[in-house]
């Protein structure tokens, strides 16, 4: 009986260490609602072949639309077609890149992200490997993941892509210098 109960504890305990790391992590996210952040692609391997990003101002800012469910609208130079959307889940936060035209229509390719992996994500990083919808819309995709991490001082802010267990792409944000 001791050792149900002794399990049963640790179980519900470390469900409540896993879960607040998530919403630790989302509560910082919204702390930042209302202002714009800007920073620069830090690292990517191949800067020929995705100029998109490199050397060009990024940005983002946080809108939150409920309690649940934040919208980063994305700016790579004076693109504004991309948004990170971050809803929470029961299990943890799911992340979705909205991509649309400059009509505002959804691009064809678009809604792919995945859950927050909680086996290894706290209050400081979140690790999302691509879900399903994104290994069917992009299937050179399947082994992405995003991660969003906040620096220990929480004075930077990283958005990062591993393809293949490899590093594809790194941005860098600022969070002490911004405008409203």
């Amino acid at each position: 009986m001791k050792i149900i109960f002794i399990t049963a504890s640790l179980l519900l305990f470390s469900e409540f260490l896993f879960g607040q790391g998530d919403k630790e992590f989302f509560d910082a996210i919204r702390s930042l609602e209302g202002k714009t952040y800007y920073g620069k692609a830090i690292y990517m391997p191949d800067t020929t072949k995705a100029n998109d990003f490199w050397g060009k101002k990024l940005s983002f800012k946080v809108n939150g639309s409920n309690k649940s469910k934040l919208e980063l609208p994305f700016n790579v130079g004076e693109n504004q077609t991309r948004t990170w959307v971050l809803i929470k889940t029961k299990g943890g936060i799911r992340l979705k890149h909205d991509h649309r035209h400059t009509d505002g229509s959804p691009d064809s390719i678009t809604n792919y992200g995945g859950d927050s992996d909680q086996k290894i994500s706290n209050r400081l990083i979140q690790y999302f490997p691509a879900d399903e919808f994104t290994s069917n819309l992009i299937p050179a995709a399947k082994t992405n993941r995003w991660i969003m991490e906040f620096s220990d001082d929480k004075k930077k802010f990283y958005y990062i892509l591993e393809r293949n267990k490899e590093l594809r792409f790194k941005a860098e944000f600022n969070l002490e210098v911004n405008s409203k």
